[in-house]
């Protein structure tokens, strides 16, 4: 009896645009090949660059019809010759891949290099399995590989609600840093309090960030900062900089356009650099040193990310609109309805 070719219901668009451009189709998948693995998926993590990928404006451009999706976890069901470190039956994690359009997970089946994968950390559920790596390498590499933060220094976190924000907020106090955060409402200031964090500005009842961080800190010596938004708020970060300050830009939530603070720059030497995330995954060193890190921090639990809402696979469409809302203080998780 013949096998039944494999096929793989994945979310796939044709065009940059809102949520209907997500289509659910079903398409062909090929067994794995050398140095490959099928994985029968079983959540997917959703963050602010699918969305932005999805409207044509991330750093990646689609070549539809595109898949998306960075990250997921599930069960390896088979594995291409010359795989060692996995085995079927193995619970798995997948790390953010160079490109979504290729890599995409948001699929109940996958067949990825296993360049791709790390076991599933036995203390997380496979919700929270999904939503680790993104935001703790981002985080990593932008605080401890890019900034160099050190114990007693003080870091600013932007967007401090999201995903990669809390994970930063994370990393940073067990580090031994001094931590600020912002985020938008007074609302989310109120869930960030709630986490344990001690100093948040909400830029609905304090919109001058420069004079939020001088009356915390009692004058301008931020160490380091660690921004998502970019936008003229990035003059505000570097007026509060301390001399030697380290400014490092991950994000570009702000429509408008990012000036470069040079006289600032110039008299405190400050540095000003932006980062990806590919950063540390290139580098085989920091790669490693990231994933242990991580993996350390997961298993003595002062890293455990913060799930905040939980979708059906049949409504990717209604994650990303949540998405988009900019309402959620941490993960949004797809959930895959496997056979």
């Amino acid at each position: 009896m013949l096998n039944k070719p494999l096929q793989a219901r994945t979310w796939r668009f044709q065009r940059p645009g809102d949520v209907d451009v997500l289509e659910l189709e079903n398409l062909p998948l090929d067994e794995p090949a050398q140095g490959e693995v099928l994985i029968q998926m079983k959540t997917i993590g959703l963050n602010r660059a699918d969305v932005m990928f999805r409207r044509g404006t991330y750093i990646e451009k689609a070549e539809f019809p595109s898949r998306l999706g960075y990250e997921g976890a599930g069960v390896v069901v088979s594995t291409g010759e010359g795989v060692e470190h996995f085995s079927p039956g193995d619970h798995v994690s997948i790390l953010p891949s160079s490109s979504l359009a290729r890599f995409g997970t948001c699929a109940d089946k996958l067949v990825l290099p296993a360049s791709l994968l790390v076991h599933k950390p036995v203390n997380l559920s496979w919700e929270q399995s999904s939503s680790i790596w993104m935001q703790y390498l981002t985080a990593y590499g932008g605080i401890i590989h890019a900034a160099g933060l050190k114990k007693g220094e003080t870091l600013l976190v932007t967007a401090a609600s999201s995903s990669v924000g809390l994970a930063a907020i994370q990393i940073a106090q067990s580090a031994g840093a001094r931590v600020i955060a912002s985020t938008l409402t007074v609302e989310k200031k109120q869930h960030l309090l709630a986490l344990g964090v001690d100093d948040v500005i909400s830029s609905e009842d304090e919109p001058d960030l420069y004079q939020a961080i001088v009356s915390r800190l009692g004058g301008e010596h931020l160490n380091a900062a660690f921004d998502a938004v970019g936008g003229p708020q990035v003059e505000q970060i570097a007026k509060a900089m301390a001399v030697r300050g380290r400014l490092v830009i991950h994000g570009a939530l702000s429509p408008e356009a990012t000036p470069f603070p040079l006289k600032i720059a110039l008299r405190r030497s400050l540095t000003i650099r932006g980062f990806l995330f590919l950063e540390v995954l290139h580098e085989a060193i920091i790669r490693e040193k990231a994933i242990r890190f991580i993996l350390r921090g997961i298993e003595a639990g002062y890293l455990k990310p913060q799930l905040d809402k939980i979708f059906n696979f049949g409504q990717m469409q209604e994650a990303h609109r949540y998405l988009e809302s900019n309402q959620q203080i941490g993960k949004i998780i797809v959930r895959v309805d496997t056979p």
